[in-house]
Protein backbone atom coordinates (compact mmCIF):
# COMPACT_ATOMS: atom_id res chain seq x y z
CA UNK A 1 0.00 0.00 0.00
CA UNK A 2 1.65 3.59 -1.08
CA UNK A 3 0.42 6.42 0.54
CA UNK A 4 1.79 10.06 1.10
CA UNK A 5 2.54 12.07 3.66
CA UNK A 6 -0.92 14.06 3.62
CA UNK A 7 -2.88 10.97 4.53
CA UNK A 8 -0.92 10.35 7.84
CA UNK A 9 -1.36 12.24 11.05
CA UNK A 10 1.91 12.29 12.75
CA UNK A 11 3.89 15.31 15.24
CA UNK A 12 6.58 16.88 14.15
CA UNK A 13 10.05 16.09 15.59
CA UNK A 14 12.28 18.99 17.40
CA UNK A 15 15.62 18.93 16.15
CA UNK A 16 17.11 18.73 19.72
CA UNK A 17 15.47 15.40 20.39
CA UNK A 18 17.23 13.32 17.55
CA UNK A 19 16.54 9.86 16.65
CA UNK A 20 14.79 8.24 19.45
CA UNK A 21 11.69 10.73 19.16
CA UNK A 22 12.08 9.79 15.06
CA UNK A 23 11.67 5.71 16.19
CA UNK A 24 8.98 6.36 18.80
CA UNK A 25 6.90 8.31 16.00
CA UNK A 26 7.68 5.92 12.94
CA UNK A 27 6.32 3.26 15.65
CA UNK A 28 2.96 5.04 16.35
CA UNK A 29 2.15 4.65 12.51
CA UNK A 30 1.78 0.81 13.49
CA UNK A 31 0.58 1.29 16.49
CA UNK A 32 -2.42 3.95 15.45
CA UNK A 33 -3.23 1.69 12.45
CA UNK A 34 -2.70 4.61 10.11
CA UNK A 35 0.06 1.71 8.33
CA UNK A 36 -0.09 -1.90 8.72
CA UNK A 37 2.94 -5.00 9.06
CA UNK A 38 4.35 -5.23 5.24
CA UNK A 39 3.55 -1.36 4.22
CA UNK A 40 5.98 0.87 2.89
CA UNK A 41 6.83 4.01 4.77
CA UNK A 42 7.10 7.36 3.44
CA UNK A 43 10.42 8.20 0.73
CA UNK A 44 12.65 9.56 2.75
CA UNK A 45 12.07 13.59 1.56
CA UNK A 46 8.46 12.96 3.03
CA UNK A 47 9.77 11.52 6.27
CA UNK A 48 12.52 14.61 6.49
CA UNK A 49 9.24 17.34 5.75
CA UNK A 50 7.41 15.14 8.21
CA UNK A 51 9.65 15.23 10.75
CA UNK A 52 11.73 18.34 10.56
CA UNK A 53 14.70 16.63 11.11
CA UNK A 54 18.15 16.02 9.24
CA UNK A 55 19.02 13.84 6.95
CA UNK A 56 21.53 11.90 9.15
CA UNK A 57 19.02 11.76 12.24
CA UNK A 58 16.54 10.18 10.17
CA UNK A 59 18.36 7.64 9.02
CA UNK A 60 20.15 6.73 12.53
CA UNK A 61 16.57 6.14 13.42
CA UNK A 62 15.38 4.09 10.56
CA UNK A 63 18.89 1.62 10.96
CA UNK A 64 18.43 1.52 14.31
CA UNK A 65 14.18 0.01 13.07
CA UNK A 66 16.01 -2.18 10.96
CA UNK A 67 18.28 -3.24 13.44
CA UNK A 68 15.56 -4.51 16.17
CA UNK A 69 13.87 -6.02 12.90
CA UNK A 70 10.43 -3.51 12.50
CA UNK A 71 11.57 -1.94 9.20
CA UNK A 72 13.19 -3.70 6.35
CA UNK A 73 14.76 -2.32 2.98
CA UNK A 74 14.69 -2.93 -0.11
CA UNK A 75 17.17 -1.69 -2.90
CA UNK A 76 15.42 0.76 -5.52
CA UNK A 77 12.03 0.11 -3.44
CA UNK A 78 12.05 1.92 -0.30
CA UNK A 79 11.89 1.22 3.43
CA UNK A 80 8.89 -1.24 4.68
CA UNK A 81 7.52 -2.32 8.03
CA UNK A 82 7.98 -6.00 8.29
CA UNK A 83 5.29 -8.74 8.52
CA UNK A 84 6.68 -10.46 11.47
CA UNK A 85 8.21 -8.81 14.28
CA UNK A 86 11.42 -11.25 15.49
CA UNK A 87 12.68 -11.83 18.72
CA UNK A 88 14.95 -8.51 18.71
CA UNK A 89 12.85 -6.08 20.26
CA UNK A 90 12.08 -8.52 23.28
CA UNK A 91 15.54 -9.92 23.55
CA UNK A 92 17.43 -6.12 23.39
CA UNK A 93 14.69 -5.59 26.82
CA UNK A 94 16.12 -8.64 28.58
CA UNK A 95 19.78 -7.34 27.88
CA UNK A 96 19.06 -4.17 29.27
CA UNK A 97 17.75 -5.85 32.40
CA UNK A 98 20.56 -8.50 32.98
CA UNK A 99 21.94 -9.31 36.63
CA UNK A 100 17.71 -8.88 37.70
CA UNK A 101 17.80 -12.73 38.46
CA UNK A 102 13.85 -12.13 40.28
CA UNK A 103 12.55 -10.44 36.81
CA UNK A 104 13.42 -12.85 34.69
CA UNK A 105 12.16 -16.17 36.43
CA UNK A 106 8.89 -14.04 37.53
CA UNK A 107 8.46 -12.94 33.73
CA UNK A 108 9.25 -16.60 32.61
CA UNK A 109 6.68 -17.97 35.07
CA UNK A 110 4.15 -15.13 34.07
CA UNK A 111 4.97 -16.18 30.09
CA UNK A 112 4.82 -19.98 31.05
CA UNK A 113 1.46 -20.36 32.78
CA UNK A 114 -0.28 -18.74 30.23
CA UNK A 115 1.39 -20.97 27.47
CA UNK A 116 0.58 -24.21 28.82
CA UNK A 117 -3.06 -23.86 29.16
CA UNK A 118 -3.04 -22.61 25.32
CA UNK A 119 -1.07 -25.24 24.67
CA UNK A 120 -3.61 -27.63 25.91
CA UNK A 121 -6.62 -26.28 23.86
CA UNK A 122 -4.08 -26.52 20.88
CA UNK A 123 -1.17 -29.21 21.14
CA UNK A 124 -1.24 -31.75 18.19
CA UNK A 125 -0.13 -35.10 18.18
CA UNK A 126 2.64 -34.06 16.72
CA UNK A 127 4.35 -32.09 19.46
CA UNK A 128 3.20 -34.43 22.13
CA UNK A 129 5.00 -37.24 20.14
CA UNK A 130 8.31 -34.38 20.26
CA UNK A 131 7.56 -33.83 23.85
CA UNK A 132 7.45 -37.86 24.27
CA UNK A 133 10.70 -37.87 22.66
CA UNK A 134 11.89 -35.09 24.48
CA UNK A 135 11.58 -36.83 28.36
CA UNK A 136 13.16 -39.93 26.83
CA UNK A 137 15.97 -38.55 25.39
CA UNK A 138 16.73 -36.39 28.97
CA UNK A 139 16.25 -39.87 30.85
CA UNK A 140 19.23 -41.36 28.16
CA UNK A 141 21.15 -38.32 28.53
CA UNK A 142 24.85 -38.61 30.30
CA UNK A 143 25.52 -34.96 32.01
CA UNK A 144 24.13 -31.36 31.32
CA UNK A 145 20.43 -31.53 30.43
CA UNK A 146 19.85 -28.00 30.33
CA UNK A 147 19.08 -28.13 26.12
CA UNK A 148 16.83 -30.64 26.34
CA UNK A 149 14.81 -29.01 29.08
CA UNK A 150 15.08 -25.38 26.98
CA UNK A 151 13.90 -27.65 24.00
CA UNK A 152 10.79 -28.93 26.27
CA UNK A 153 9.46 -25.74 27.38
CA UNK A 154 10.23 -24.39 23.69
CA UNK A 155 8.18 -26.84 22.06
CA UNK A 156 4.92 -26.68 24.29
CA UNK A 157 5.10 -22.46 23.53
CA UNK A 158 5.37 -23.13 20.10
CA UNK A 159 2.61 -25.21 19.95
CA UNK A 160 -0.06 -22.20 21.07
CA UNK A 161 0.38 -21.17 17.53
CA UNK A 162 0.80 -17.23 18.47
CA UNK A 163 3.47 -15.42 16.61
CA UNK A 164 3.94 -13.02 19.19
CA UNK A 165 4.84 -15.37 21.76
CA UNK A 166 7.61 -16.98 19.10
CA UNK A 167 9.00 -13.88 18.99
CA UNK A 168 9.10 -13.93 22.96
CA UNK A 169 9.94 -17.33 24.49
CA UNK A 170 13.09 -17.94 22.64
CA UNK A 171 15.21 -14.87 23.76
CA UNK A 172 13.64 -15.11 27.35
CA UNK A 173 14.24 -18.98 27.56
CA UNK A 174 18.02 -18.08 26.56
CA UNK A 175 18.30 -16.06 29.47
CA UNK A 176 17.02 -18.51 31.70
CA UNK A 177 19.75 -20.76 30.71
CA UNK A 178 22.26 -18.81 31.94
CA UNK A 179 20.80 -18.69 35.49
CA UNK A 180 20.25 -22.24 35.41
CA UNK A 181 23.91 -22.70 34.59
CA UNK A 182 25.27 -21.31 37.75
CA UNK A 183 23.31 -23.90 39.90
CA UNK A 184 26.13 -26.84 39.47
CA UNK A 185 25.62 -30.00 38.92
CA UNK A 186 25.51 -31.42 42.16
CA UNK A 187 22.73 -29.21 43.01
CA UNK A 188 20.67 -30.46 39.89
CA UNK A 189 17.84 -32.94 40.70
CA UNK A 190 17.39 -34.78 37.16
CA UNK A 191 14.83 -37.31 38.15
CA UNK A 192 12.69 -34.73 39.70
CA UNK A 193 12.83 -32.60 36.90
CA UNK A 194 11.94 -35.32 34.00
CA UNK A 195 8.84 -36.60 36.73
CA UNK A 196 7.54 -32.88 36.65
CA UNK A 197 7.83 -32.86 32.72
CA UNK A 198 5.76 -35.97 32.64
CA UNK A 199 2.93 -34.58 34.48
CA UNK A 200 3.13 -31.62 32.47
CA UNK A 201 3.14 -34.22 29.85
CA UNK A 202 0.29 -35.84 30.67
CA UNK A 203 -1.61 -32.82 31.59
CA UNK A 204 -1.49 -31.66 27.99
CA UNK A 205 -2.17 -34.82 26.26
CA UNK A 206 -5.79 -34.88 28.33
CA UNK A 207 -5.96 -31.51 26.95
CA UNK A 208 -6.79 -29.88 30.65
CA UNK A 209 -5.86 -26.54 30.97
CA UNK A 210 -6.25 -26.60 34.48
CA UNK A 211 -3.94 -29.82 35.32
CA UNK A 212 -1.45 -28.66 33.03
CA UNK A 213 -1.38 -24.81 34.82
CA UNK A 214 -0.94 -26.47 38.43
CA UNK A 215 1.65 -29.11 36.61
CA UNK A 216 3.72 -26.24 34.88
CA UNK A 217 3.18 -24.21 38.51
CA UNK A 218 4.71 -26.51 40.31
CA UNK A 219 7.77 -27.63 38.07
CA UNK A 220 8.62 -23.69 38.04
CA UNK A 221 7.98 -22.91 41.24
CA UNK A 222 10.96 -25.93 42.31
CA UNK A 223 13.57 -24.03 39.64
CA UNK A 224 12.43 -20.70 41.26
CA UNK A 225 13.73 -21.55 44.60
CA UNK A 226 16.60 -23.69 43.23
CA UNK A 227 18.18 -20.71 41.32
CA UNK A 228 16.94 -17.96 43.96
CA UNK A 229 18.92 -20.27 46.98
CA UNK A 230 22.22 -20.59 44.84
CA UNK A 231 22.03 -16.94 43.93
CA UNK A 232 21.19 -15.84 48.09
CA UNK A 233 24.39 -18.63 48.84
CA UNK A 234 26.67 -16.81 46.39
CA UNK A 235 25.83 -12.87 47.31
CA UNK A 236 26.56 -14.25 50.85
CA UNK A 237 29.53 -15.81 49.81
CA UNK A 238 30.74 -12.19 47.85
CA UNK A 239 29.80 -10.43 51.04
CA UNK A 240 31.64 -12.56 53.28
CA UNK A 241 34.99 -11.98 50.84
CA UNK A 242 34.53 -8.04 50.69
Amino acid sequence: MSQTRDHLRIKSVKRETLSNQVIDQIIELLLSGQLKPGDKLPSEMELLDMFMVSRPVLREAISSLETIGIVRRKTREGTYFTNKIGSKPFKIMLSLSVGDIKAFIETRIAQELGLVTLAAEKITDEDLGRLKDNIEKMEAQVGSTIELDKEFHRIIAYSASNPIIEGIIDPLLSMIDQTQETIPPEDRDKSYTIEQHKEIYAALEKKDPIESYLCMYRHLDHARKRIFARHEAKKSFDLDQK
